[in-house]
């Protein structure tokens, strides 16, 4: 039985290739109810605990309804936003904490480390304390969002003229590519989101070396976006808690979304954390990226010799002991190839690879049949 194998040279048979394949995946504000007159929630999940809240692209109750991502807010401990007056406190410190840990992990000296404006990995003078999450489902970015695609569209004006011209931000991961703008961390690779129009551009200006402009994070594999709170401030401070001068920032003109007339410190502070989400939404405009899938291949090139198979053991091949594909015994052996077989070395079959037409096979000619196998 092992003389009927055509061996492989692990050297020059076998190649070991990745392909990277993209799908452009725009979540426009309609599938998540932006700015309708009457707000509608058949689309969102909220849970008893109300840490987070759920996105569909249909009501969540249909079979047909795909989970697109989850959304929640946090604050660090130390941010002024903490205090055992603000509703949900402790709720939203574990939030940030549970985020932070399993994103960043843990600095030198056991903290948990707070997400940073910059990519150093190091201790900053200017953290991001106080944030919103968006959790992109596995359906959406499958096994990463390809860098440099992300963008994400906000309106950050008062709620009647949120939507007039330079109300609304395009915040993106420009900087980030294949080569670099990013970072390795716990949760994966890192880029920043920047804020290249409105009034962040100037609002964050360079500060420790840091350049200006960065409003969060984004993590490429975990499909993770840290925003920061301060997308929603104004008037430059070195504290958050002062900037409060918007203050209709997430007001309704019907006032169901439980942040009438309150700005980004109210509602972290104020509200709880489903109805800070629902105020959130209420202002995204856009999102929009690139996933990945990686595709893992085998690429394995069957050498079909000229003095090899050019005679089958199918029982038809033979009449009356005579070969069918000859009419004189002086004729040379004909074949036809139509499957590969791939053994393992105890001659065991463990996979088939089907031609799409026959091919001539005989002592005149060699074939080189290419056998991918996608994992």
């Amino acid at each position: 039985m092992p003389n009927q194998f055509q061996p492989f040279n692990l050297n020059q048979d076998i190649v070991t290739t990745k392909t990277l394949l993209h799908e452009a995946i725009p979540l426009t504000g309609t599938i998540y109810k932006f700015a309708t007159g009457s707000y509608i929630d058949e689309n969102i999940k909220n849970f008893s605990h109300g840490q987070f809240q759920a996105v569909y692209d249909y009501p969540y109750l249909s079979s047909s309804a795909n989970h697109i991502f989850d959304i929640t807010m946090g604050y660090d401990e130390s941010s002024p936003f903490s205090s055992s007056t603000s509703v949900q406190n402790a709720k939203k410190i574990n939030m940030y904490n549970m985020m932070a840990q399993t994103l960043l992990g843990y600095t030198s000296v056991g903290n948990i480390h707070q997400f940073e404006p910059d990519l150093s990995n190091k201790s900053n003078l200017r953290p991001m304390t106080e944030a919103i999450f968006i959790n992109l489902s596995r359906l959406m970015t499958k096994d990463q969002i390809k860098k440099g695609t992300f963008s994400l569209t906000v309106a950050t004006g008062s709620w009647l003229d949120a939507y007039t011209a330079g109300q609304t931000i395009t915040i993106t991961d420009a900087s980030a590519s294949d080569n670099g703008g990013t970072m390795s961390t716990l949760g994966g690779d890192m880029g920043l989101l920047y804020a290249p129009n409105g009034p962040l551009a100037s609002l964050i200006q360079e500060q420790d070396g840091i350049a200006g402009g960065v409003v969060g994070n984004i993590f490429y594999q975990a499909g993770v976006i840290v925003l920061s709170a301060s997308v929603f401030q104004y008037s430059p401070s070195s504290s958050y808690a002062n900037k409060a001068d918007s203050k209709e920032l997430f007001s309704d003109q019907v006032g169901d979304l439980g942040c009438n007339q309150k700005s980004i410190q109210g509602c972290f502070t104020g509200s709880a954390i489903s109805a800070s989400m629902n105020a959130f939404r209420h202002r995204v405009c856009n999102i929009a990226f690139n996933n990945t899938t990686e595709i893992n291949s085998n690429i394995y090139f069957c050498r079909v010799p000229w003095n090899r198979y050019n005679y089958s053991t199918n029982p038809t091949y033979v009449n009356n002991a005579k070969v069918r594909v000859k009419n004189i015994a002086s004729d040379p052996p004909i074949s036809y190839i139509t499957t590969v077989g791939m053994y393992n070395a105890s001659g065991e079959l463990l996979a088939t690879a089907k031609l799409s037409e026959p091919l001539r096979k005989d002592p005149t000619n060699e074939l080189t049949l290419r056998v991918r196998l996608d994992y």
